[in-house]
């Protein structure tokens, strides 16, 4: 007799901006189904700041009440600007104080990792002609 799987104890949250235009949201969404096969024991979300749902702390609720308590947040963000090191800090101060219990770790910025810029370059540099 097979075991049920188990349910994810951890989730990592993929949190980027947001727009009016629903397309906007199309490489948050590939992005998201890279990385759930390489991680099939974590819950890969995505969440928004605005304009776009889920916002971050429903669904930070959602998970809590799902019996996750292990989170890291990935903004997918090319620099630490305003968002990331004010409105996110914030987000998170807001559902720590609901739910201490709720580890929560924010990584850095993706565009601020050396591996994403230089693949940005390499893009880049692809698209002019000649050597």
């Amino acid at each position: 007799m097979s075991q049920p799987a188990a349910r994810p104890h951890q989730a990592l949250i993929l949190f980027a901006h947001g727009a009016r235009d629903p397309l906007w949201a199309a490489p948050f969404e590939a992005l998201q189904q890279l990385i759930q096969p390489q991680r099939p024991e974590t819950r890969v979300e995505l969440a928004f700041l605005e304009l776009m749902q889920p916002n971050l702390p429903d669904l930070l609720q959602q998970l809590v009440a799902e019996g996750i308590r292990e989170v890291s947040v990935v903004p997918v963000f090319l620099g630490q600007g305003g968002h990331v090191r004010r409105d996110l800090p914030g987000l998170i101060a807001q559902v720590q104080q609901q739910h201490p219990q709720m580890s929560i770790k924010v990584a850095q910025a993706v565009g601020e990792q050396p591996l994403v810029l230089d693949a940005i370059a390499r893009y880049c540099a692809s698209t002019l002609s000649g050597p």
